[in-house]
């Protein structure tokens, strides 16, 4: 039995553009009050304006810790709960480790874990005591599959998934569901440092897929009854080696 998400307040962060935008127009269709949140503020009242009155923008840094602490009280003053979170904001470093950047490995790593976590942090506190709550973390296949040819974003996707299942395990009995959605190769901003001639293969193999179509998994996660959790859920392209 799918539940219904209509009424419900959910916030999605990196939500101007890529997936966490087509997730916040996938949720608008079912109803759903979306806060979109991102640091890029004229994109997001750009994009906030298109979507229409379900659509809130909310600009948060949040590699910014005193950014993010208002995150949540701005939600509640708004709606009074919120009752989807989905920790989408990161950023992509590929190629060889030995010609790699670790300034920008930082700069990656920071994003992908230390604010991922931050995010999560700042509103389970809210879904424990309210009892209930859903948080999907976007994560990767390379979560999954240690990729070769991006080491260090594949180890910041296991970092995911080690919180994410630890995390879970813990806020089940508080009626708190967490879980990740794990792409593969999606056509988005962080795959523009890839190799033009892998990555007009890849389009031409079609091992891409559109942002839309990990939106669409994001709701049936979401949509499952409260007594069924998707703990992990792998999509990939139909042509992927992976």
């Amino acid at each position: 039995m799918r539940q219904s998400l209509s009424g419900k307040v959910a916030a999605i962060t990196g939500a101007a553009s890529g997936i966490g935008l087509e997730c916040a127009k996938a949720l608008i269709e079912e109803g759903v009050n979306v806060v979109l949140v991102d640091r890029a503020q004229e994109a997001l009242r750009k994009v906030c304006q298109e979507l229409g009155p379900l659509a809130f923008p909310l600009v948060v840094d949040l590699t910014n810790p005193a950014s993010v602490s208002t995150m949540l009280p701005q939600i509640l003053d708004r709606f009074g709960k919120l009752d989807i979170f989905h920790a989408n904001a990161g950023s992509y470093v590929g190629g060889e480790a030995v010609d790699g950047d670790p300034d920008a490995w930082d700069r990656m790593l920071n994003l992908n874990i230390n604010a991922a976590f931050r995010s999560v942090h700042a509103v389970l506190p809210h879904m424990v005591e309210r009892k209930s709550g859903d948080i999907i973390m976007t994560s990767s296949v390379a979560g999954m599959v240690p990729v070769v040819w991006e080491p260090i974003y594949t180890a910041s996707k296991h970092a995911v998934q080690a919180f994410v299942h630890t995390v879970r395990r813990q806020v089940f009995k508080h009626g708190v569901r967490v879980g990740a959605i794990q792409p593969g190769p999606v056509v988005t901003a962080l795959i523009g440092d890839w190799p033009k001639e892998k990555l007009d293969d890849a389009i031409a193999q079609g091992g891409l897929m559109e942002p839309s179509e990990v939106a669409e998994a994001v709701i049936f996660m979401l949509s499952r009854p409260r007594n069924v959790t998707i703990r992990d859920l792998v999509i990939l392209p139909l042509s992927t080696d992976l």
